[in-house]
């Protein structure tokens, strides 16, 4: 029979980390082992944690694709099931898992799952968020991390086969929230974007905007999530303005010296 460890990399994570533990007894127990590797929380994290029978490990933060690479590392088994903390099995998916325990995964390496985010009281089926599907279940054998800063995925050396349950998302509501998320992904992408050498910043910063809003709100329906699909197009469209305005501020401190 297929074991599998789920593995959570945390910080501070006290409000959302009970809901992805949790959903991991849905169907009966889907995880052999629940892992969860922290960088130094200050909250209940660790206790809440440890209540819900998880093994907790602390290990200093090295960026979100390594710390994963980690905390798989550091796993009971060799397939790994990884979630966020603001991420839970739904029901379909549980099941499906534990049906994957019991007839196995042939020469698969990997299984992608959809993923669907609920957000401002609403589960997002459009806006370009669905199905939005995530390799999360892996053999760390054959599939590992990669990614310096916010596209984080895993790659894998053989065939990936696909599930059909979702993975629930519970992103930030509140416009806080979403203002420090948007800051801190938006300095990630313009270091990344930096890094491989992209230059063109006014194309990107005057253009960029106004087609990613179309393409959210438009294209990929948006307007069918009612009024928090109009919140993530504007969204999406200050994403990439913000970018490249970061973009262009570290180009203009390299030529400064």
């Amino acid at each position: 029979m297929l074991q599998i460890s789920a593995v959570i990399i945390t910080l501070n994570e006290e409000q959302r980390l009970p809901r992805a533990l949790e959903s991991l007894a849905l169907a009966g127990q889907v995880a052999d082992e629940i892992l969860v590797v922290d960088s130094g929380s200050t909250d209940g994290t660790q206790q809440i944690a440890e209540r819900h029978g998880a093994r907790f490990l602390v290990h200093p933060w090295e960026g979100y694709a390594r710390q994963k690479n980690y905390a798989a590392s550091q796993a009971q088994h060799d397939w790994v099931l990884s979630l966020d903390a603001d991420e839970a099995l739904s029901l379909e998916l549980a099941e499906e898992l534990k049906r994957l325990k019991k007839e196995g995964t042939g020469d698969t390496a990997g299984f992608r799952m959809p993923r669907m985010a609920y957000y401002r009281g609403r589960w997002i089926r459009h806006s370009g968020w669905y199905p939005d599907c995530k390799l999360r279940l892996y053999d760390r054998r054959r599939g590992r991390w990669v990614g310096d800063y916010v596209h984080e995925h895993v790659e894998t050396d053989g065939p990936v086969g696909k599930l059909h349950g979702d993975l629930h998302h519970f992103t930030c509501d509140s416009f806080e929230e979403n203002r420090a998320r948007l800051d801190r992904y938006t300095t990630l992408a313009a270091r990344e974007a930096f890094d491989q050498g992209t230059r063109s910043v006014w194309l990107g910063m005057l253009a960029g905007p106004p087609w990613k809003f179309l393409e959210s709100y438009l294209v990929r329906q948006g307007f069918r999530d009612g009024y928090p699909g109009l919140v993530i197009a504007v969204m999406a469209a200050r994403y990439v303005f913000l970018k490249y305005a970061k973009l262009g501020r570290m180009m203009r401190d390299d030529r400064q010296g």
